[in-house]
């Protein structure tokens, strides 16, 4: 028996560049420990809260600008935070991580409580500044009598 005969059905040719491993930093990603439900889901948190900042930075001018600053620190923060939670769950520190602890981070749920305390804190702000600038009724006659009498 020759040792061609042995070895062909077994062995493979070299696969080249295009089937080969990954290399650089593709070779540290892996999506494969989130299903597509999630992977879609956080990819839409870190652009939804990217967008946020962005469209916070573009406001050029504010009479009261806490509530801004607020939402600029509130945004910017759940980006960051998405942003390194993608980074776990993609590279190898997740291994590393307690598995619990990450799926367990819920500074979106925070950040949701912290907008809705925001949004009621202006309504409630708007309508005592209404009320306070009610105009007084028309009075059916004039004064007549000096105000400083």
């Amino acid at each position: 028996m020759e040792n061609g005969a042995v070895y062909r059905p077994t062995t493979e040719e070299d696969p080249g560049p295009a089937r080969g491993a990954r290399s650089g930093l593709a070779a540290y990603c892996n999506l494969g420990r989130l299903p597509l439900t999630q992977r879609v889901l956080k990819g839409l948190q870190l652009l939804l809260s990217l967008l946020a900042f962005i469209c916070e930075e573009v406001v050029s001018q504010c009479t009261l600008c806490g509530g801004l600053y607020f939402f600029e620190f509130v945004s910017s923060s759940a980006f960051l935070l998405c942003l390194l939670l993608l980074i776990v769950y993609c590279t190898p520190v997740y291994e590393r991580v307690d598995a619990g602890k990450v799926k367990s981070s819920g500074f979106g749920f925070l950040a949701s409580f912290m907008f809705v305390g925001d949004f009621v804190f202006m309504m409630v702000e708007k309508r005592r500044e209404s009320q306070m600038r009610k105009p007084e009724p028309d009075r059916a006659e004039p004064l007549t009598e000096p105000l400083n009498a």
